[in-house]
């Protein structure tokens, strides 16, 4: 992925994010974005009645901000305009806004901090545990998407297409990668954190170019449990990895296997992933 491409895909996910942040909150300013170059570049703006806030870079241990990014824990103030606690660089677009509390959560990928979203109340208001938890799920999906598609542009990266077609391994690196995804969205509770995994899902299980062959019934159905367990299969996971992976009791990893199989009409977990792969179930 391009640079720009890469940068306009940052912008639209911290744009979700911090919609969602604005929606699952009390508070009536949001506001985030992701670090480079050593700063926090805020790219996405809600429910602001000013724009003082436009365009505002935060570098590392300055503001409040920059406090959470380098100590990747959340920071909060409940007076903005008095706190010893935090440098005031950027009082200007703080209180230019009339923000009296303030709320940032680091956005981690892997343990690293990559961007930081921010709450704010005109108001002093306290923050307890149930004004942070829907912040502190947002932040999370937010470095869960980062992650699984940090990880999808380094597998494909490490093994280009030669010319005219894909490479044995290029294609064995999208199905460990799609394996890995399925995991992953199979831990995701929120509904629509899931249905843009499985959008990525998707893209990624066309880079392969295998169409459905008119050898098999592509009217076959397979429930996402069965998917999300061949998938693991065909990339060499034994059952007891398979449910480590997708959080399931190894029993019922067998039952779901014994149940695609049967839809596949397979007789053994090779077969089934053969015949779903030409079904285009599976990249």
């Amino acid at each position: 992925m391009s640079a720009p491409s890469a940068l306009r895909d940052d912008a639209t996910l911290v744009s979700h994010a911090v919609s969602e942040l604005a929606r699952r909150t009390h508070f009536p300013v949001a506001f985030g974005g992701l670090e480079h170059d050593g700063a926090v570049h805020v790219t996405t703006i809600v429910g602001a009645r000013t724009r003082s806030i436009d365009g505002l870079v935060v570098h590392a241990t300055r503001g409040l901000g920059g406090r959470a990014l380098v100590e990747r824990r959340p920071r909060m103030t409940l007076d903005y305009r008095t706190s010893r606690t935090i440098t005031h660089d950027y009082d200007r677009a703080i209180l230019g806004e009339g923000i009296a509390t303030l709320f940032a959560v680091p956005v981690l990928v892997s343990g690293a901090a990559r961007g930081v979203l921010y709450c704010g109340s005109w108001a002093q208001a306290p923050v307890g545990e149930v004004e942070a938890r829907p912040a502190f799920d947002v932040a999370g999906e937010l470095g869960t998407e980062l992650r699984v598609r940090a990880e999808v542009e380094r597998r494909l990266a490490r093994s280009p297409a030669p010319e005219g077609g894909m490479s044995a391994g290029a294609r064995e690196e999208i199905r460990e990668s799609y394996a890995q995804l399925r995991g992953i969205a199979a831990t995701v509770g929120d509904d629509d954190l899931r249905r843009r995994l499985e959008d990525i899902e998707g893209r990624l299980a066309a880079l392969t170019g295998d169409a459905p062959t008119g050898s098999v019934d592509t009217d076959i159905h397979l429930s996402r449990r069965e998917i999300d367990v061949l998938a693991c299969a065909a990339v060499g996971s034994t059952n007891g990895e398979i449910a480590a992976s997708l959080g399931l009791r190894e029993t019922t990893v067998k039952s779901y296997l014994a149940s695609a199989m049967s839809k596949l009409d397979a007789s053994t977990r090779h077969a089934a992933v053969t015949r779903a792969r030409r079904a285009g179930l599976l990249p």
